[in-house]
Order: structure tokens, then sequence, then C-alpha cells
């Protein structure tokens, strides 16, 4: 199905995509990134806990596949991304079809960030921030807070934020900023919209739910650790101030008395 709509997009050239080519683009390259990205992650785990159990053997044997399956995640975002560059951007007038587009193009650098290192990480990223800001500038210009593609955008940026940059209060005030704007318009949903919206609300709750919850714990730990600091602080400098006066007894004794 990549194929024949890549077909399609190039055969069109310069003119834009309808609404129905524009999402079945979307749905042929998720169900092949999305199994890859399953793959990926289930192998890395394996990979990790061979790891820690220090079987070296098995880990030179598993190392293999995620290499393998970054390497067809790479050819798979790049070749979208080349299409969104070349002709599928270039060729949106709408502004639901922009940010569309521009929120696809984020999508795509982080689904390289989540396995590349080093430079290529931090540029992958990079890319996945420029892409997702210029497309919530138009998105908050332009499309009602209601709005599926707007929502769905907010949910990707803030997963972005919380996954890739380690940024949770950055991922909740986004989240919760969107989800807090359209639900007091949500009397202005469209009909036809209304089940998308209303699910990808429902996602950014749950995201908020378990973010706020994480940092919760974070700092119940970080709690606990001052606490236990400030306690065993405490027993060290009563153990010194007992040896302190021990000794102060002992020198007491041996003095010579009148």
């Amino acid at each position: 199905m990549v194929e024949f709509m890549e077909k399609v997009v190039k055969a069109v050239d310069t003119e834009e995509l309808t609404v129905e080519e524009r999402n079945l683009l979307s749905v042929a390259y998720k169900n092949v990134v999305g199994a890859h990205r399953a793959s990926w992650r289930v192998i890395s785990s394996i990979e990790q806990k061979e790891e820690s159990c220090g079987n070296e053997d098995h880990v030179a044997l598993i190392k293999v596949y995620p290499e393998k399956i970054e390497a067809e995640l790479s050819k798979i975002c790049d070749g979208i991304l080349k299409l969104l560059e070349s002709h599928l951007i270039p060729s949106s007038t709408a502004a639901e079809s922009k940010v569309f587009y521009l929120k696809m193009k984020g999508d795509y650098h982080r689904y390289l960030a989540e396995f590349k290192t080093d430079a290529e990480r931090k540029e992958a990223a990079e890319r996945t921030l420029l892409a997702y800001k210029s497309a919530q500038d138009i998105a908050l210009a332009e499309l009602a807070p209601t709005h599926p593609i707007r929502l769905g955008l907010a949910l990707k940026f803030s997963v972005f934020y919380y996954e890739i940059l380690n940024s949770p209060d950055c991922a909740c005030n986004l989240a919760k900023q969107a989800f807090d704007v359209a639900i007091s318009e949500l009397d202005t949903l469209a009909e036809e919209s209304y089940k998308d919206s209303t699910l990808i609300m429902q996602l950014l709750r749950d995201n908020l739910t378990l973010w706020t919850s994480d940092i919760s714990v974070f700092f119940v730990h970080e709690y606990f650790l001052v606490f236990f600091l400030d306690v065993l602080q405490s027993i060290i400098c009563f153990i010194v101030l007992f040896d302190w006066l021990e000794d102060a007894r002992d020198e007491i004794k041996e003095a010579p008395k009148g």
C-alpha cells in the first residue's frame, strides 16, 4: 500500500491530495512504521535484559536484529520525509492540510529520534521540534481548538516533549492547555468530527494522568531521600557526640585527683 500511495502522490505532483487520499497515505505509512517500532522496542527490551544478566553471547546474537530494524525504519522514514518535502507540503494550500503534513513530518523525525544516538538523535529531535512548532503556529491561528488535527498535533507534540526531550513539565502543560481549551468549546464541535476529537481528548487526559503520577512519584522519592539523608546526618552527629563524651569521661577518670 505504501508503494501505491507513493505513486499517487507523485502522479498528482503539484495538486493537493483529497482528504481521503491524505488519510490513506497516513494509514499506509503508520501501519508499516508502527510494526517496525513495536518490533524494535520488544527486541531492545530483550537485549537490555540479557545485558543486565551478563549473557554476552546472547547479546551479541540479539544485536543484529535491532540494527536490521533500525535500517528498515530509517528507509521508511526517509521515504515519507522526502515525499513531504518535495510534494505534499509545497502543494498544500488549506491550513488543515499544512498542519496535517507538518505534523506528519514531525512524527517521522520523532520516530528516527527514538532509536538514533548522539549527533543523529540531536538532529532528529531538532527537526521534530521545528516541524511541530511550524504546525502549531498554523493550528493555533487557523484551526478550532476542537479540530481533531489540532488536537492530534497537541497529543504528538506533548509525547515528544515527554519521551524525547525528557521534559514532563512541558509535556503536561501542552497537553493540559489543549485539553482545557477544547473542553471549554466542546459545544461547538462539529458532529462529523465528534468521535475523533473526543477520542484524542481522552488520550490527552490519559497521558496527563500517567505523567502527573510519574512526577508525583519522583517528588515523593526525592522527599524521602532528603528525609533519609537528614536522619542519617543526625545519627552520625549523635555517634560523634557520643564518642566525644565517652573520651571526655575517660579523661576525667584518668585525671589525678586532688
